[in-house]
């Protein structure tokens, strides 16, 4: 007996140990049951996360389009990765924003969206309005300062005094001289008839006196009706004879520009024998494009660069608007009467012109706040509460930075300046999913 003792006890003590190894082996598998049922595994994490987001997705749109569905990933037709909806990403409304209190077209917009999105906005406005129009004119001759040069009597031109174009002549200055048969036969015309004055006026009949007289001075006024002046009618009376060339001068100071005295030239009532111009005043001719002409007004003040003369400038006011479109450049003139002392402006010379145009106080937002479709233009109008409504506007012109609004706001309204490509794509998204509201 006493020699078995031993083994008995070594086979106990084995069943203890092997015991224990199933004890400790039951534990760990019950922790790690425990482990994942409570702290869920990295890799159980990401599986349950993975199947639960797949469960989330509604369906993918294409941001360009996002009217455009698809019932699993890819690309759309226009080569842009499709973007899953997810259940979760819909915008929640408030008890104080539930869809039946929104404004009819309005969105919600998370903070979180907008500050990711750089969101700004700005207080619509009233201002004044000004800007500087920067365009180009032409110099032009002064069209009421020009003159022509004709005779009222046909006849030949004997000596020409002014023989050249661009010569300044100035008022009376004698330009040629010319013959006329028929001009000299009323000098003799006259002739006779101052005789028979001196002959029958101090006739005993009342009438033969009166006669005479009549006729004497029918003659003279006809000499006067063929710009015969009262001083060359002096000397006829003076010499006796009939003057056989006329000498003709020149009606104003100015430069000729045109010229068609001759020696020996044949003329009539109808040839311009000379054009005289007047330069010490002249015309600037500004452009204004179409867009602009409503806000250029007749008294506006116009300043005048030409690059010929560095650093001078010239200024006058608009004196007159003309009533047509040029239809190759698609403005129109306006006329500013300048004063050219020196003769430095010269007709066709080109200059850089500013206008100053006046506005007046109109409702304005930044250009940035316009959401252009070409078919129409809108803002979104920020409500609060991360609300926003697009309004349609009508524009005005665009001075500087800012856009008038002629229609669709009003002063005290807030608008999205930055980050309207994101207000804009949740709007047409919700166009696309409650097509009915639009």
């Amino acid at each position: 007996m006493h020699q078995n003792a031993p083994t008995d006890q070594g086979s106990r003590s084995v069943g203890l140990i092997k015991k224990g190894i199933v004890l400790v082996l039951l534990g760990i598998a019950l922790g790690a049951v425990y482990l994942a049922a409570t702290h869920r595994w990295p890799f159980a994490q990401r599986a349950a996360q993975h199947a639960s987001a797949k469960s989330n997705v509604l369906y993918w749109y294409d941001a360009m389009n996002p009217q455009n569905h698809y019932n699993k990933p890819g690309k759309a037709p226009d080569g842009m990765d499709l973007v899953p909806m997810m259940a979760a990403s819909q915008p929640q409304s408030s008890a104080a924003t539930s869809p039946a209190q929104l404004p009819q077209g309005a969105i919600v917009v998370p903070i979180e969206k907008q500050t990711l999105a750089g969101v700004r906005t700005a207080l619509v406005e009233r201002k004044a309005l000004a800007r500087e129009v920067h365009t180009t004119a032409e110099i032009v001759a002064d069209e009421n300062r020009i003159s022509h040069v004709h005779v009222k009597v046909s006849g030949f031109i004997d000596r020409v005094y002014v023989s050249s174009i661009a010569q300044f002549v100035r008022k009376g200055q004698p330009l040629f001289t010319f013959y006329s048969p028929d001009l000299v036969a009323t000098e003799d015309e006259y002739l006779i008839a101052k005789r028979g004055d001196r002959t029958l006026g101090s006739a005993p009949f009342k009438e033969i006196a009166q006669g005479a007289q009549s006729l004497l001075e029918s003659a003279r006024q006809r000499l006067r009706y063929w710009d015969i002046t009262e001083e060359q009618i002096r000397q006829i009376d003076q010499s006796g004879k009939a003057i056989h060339t006329l000498t003709v001068s020149s009606p104003v100071s100015g430069f000729v520009t045109d010229r068609k005295a001759y020696p020996q030239a044949s003329i009539t009532p109808d040839t311009e024998i000379y054009t005289i111009s007047d330069l010490s005043s002249v015309w600037a001719l500004a452009d204004i494009y179409e867009n602009e002409v409503p806000y250029v007004r007749v008294g506006q003040r116009v300043t005048f660069a030409l690059s010929y003369y560095p650093g001078k400038t010239y200024s006058g006011n608009i004196s007159f608007i003309y009533p047509t479109v040029d239809p190759q450049t698609r403005t129109v003139k306006v006329r500013v009467q300048l004063a050219n002392s020196g003769y430095i402006l010269k007709p066709q010379m080109f200059a850089d012109a500013e206008v100053h145009v006046n506005y007046g106080t109109q409702i304005a937002v930044p250009r940035e706040a316009v959401v252009d479709s070409g078919t129409e233009q809108q803002v979104f109008v920020e409500q609060g509460g991360g609300v926003f409504v697009p309004r349609k506007v009508t524009l005005g012109p665009t001075v500087d930075d800012q856009v008038v609004i002629l229609s669709g706001l009003k002063a005290g309204e807030t608008v999205v300046t930055s980050g309207n490509f994101l207000i804009d794509s949740e709007s047409r998204l919700k166009g696309a999913q409650n097509p009915a509201q639009h």
